[in-house]
């Protein structure tokens, strides 16, 4: 069984409709950039959107080696889960769409207040302009954290682990489209759904903007939990990380940021300050443990110091 259900976790990754989706959305982001290359006032990025391929054609083929520190926990939960739900009536769908819905924003948002997963999420943020292209940019190391066992309650509960993944993607694919900032307001759905509007604002860098619109297609828990902001009038939004990262090099986008946890973890005096470290805020420094560097000193999270 656990085997099975390993095989089923890797191969909803690497079927091969899930290439020809890539193709599409790697296509779309080339359209975009042709078309702002020519009729946009800025400048395109096309450096940034090669690297951004490389990191996309990178993470896929990590994917396909099926390395998932996630796994056996998945399994585990599915194993002793207190009952089987089928996609059989709508009250199914309707509580497996707002559950994911819901760890998806608890998921989003530790992404950006606990440094181990800031380390990997901290790459999506990195490109100083936002567009289709900055949507495909999500690091290596996602399934080398975990991230997958912010959706283990539902597993837990009844539904098929594939079932729930499936779901997840279905949300990021969704995200695709909100990273297009030329898109205008939606009206009235903007009080439900997550858009082009609440997204910009969630990449942006601007201190008035940090930690918000966490939501993947949904917005309401954003709105539920006070982490809802909208675009302020006169404070224009500035993209990417908090100091910027200009590198083009796939290599140092991917690992900069676990790059300089590795080296704040090796100068801290104690193990209690390399715990805090690793699952404090992105840009915490504790100086009652003495920490030897500076570098992440008052840095909010949404930060690099590349």
């Amino acid at each position: 069984m656990r085997n099975e259900l390993t095989t089923q976790l890797i191969s909803a990754k690497t079927l091969p409709w899930i290439f020809g989706l890539l193709l599409i959305i790697l296509l779309a982001a080339t359209i975009e950039g042709i078309v702002l290359t020519f009729y946009s006032k800025k400048s395109y990025d096309w450096r940034a959107y090669a690297a951004t391929a490389v990191d996309m054609i990178i993470r896929r083929l990590i994917d396909a080696s099926g390395i998932s520190i996630a796994a056996p926990i998945l399994f585990f939960a599915y194993t002793h889960r207190i009952n089987t739900i089928e996609l059989s009536t709508p009250f199914a769908f309707v509580l497996l769409f707002i559950g994911q819905e819901f760890f998806y924003y608890w998921y989003h948002r530790t992404s950006h207040t606990v440094r181990w997963f800031w380390a990997t999420h901290s790459v999506h943020h990195s490109p100083n302009e936002l567009n289709l292209a900055a949507a495909m940019r999500l690091g290596w190391t996602g399934k080398l954290t975990g991230t997958s066992l912010f959706f283990t309650p539902l597993v837990w509960l009844g539904f098929a682990p594939t079932t729930v993944l499936a779901v997840v993607a279905i949300n990021l694919l969704y995200q695709f489209w909100i990273h297009a900032p030329w898109i205008p307001t939606l009206g009235p759905l903007e009080w439900i759904l997550n858009t082009p509007a609440h997204h910009s604002v969630h990449h942006a860098s601007n201190p008035e903007y940090l930690d918000c619109n966490y939501g993947g297609v949904l917005i309401i828990f954003d709105r539920l939990f006070g982490t809802f902001r909208q675009e302020q009038a006169g404070i224009q939004i500035r993209y990417g990380l908090t100091e910027r990262l200009y590198s083009y090099n796939p290599i140092k986008i991917a690992l900069h940021e676990w790059y300089k946890l590795v080296r704040d973890l090796w100068s801290a005096k104690t193990w209690l300050m390399r715990i805090k470290i690793l699952f404090g805020r992105p840009g915490t420094i504790d100086k009652e443990y003495g920490s030897s560097t500076n570098t992440i000193n008052s840095i909010k999270p949404g930060t690099s110091t590349s």
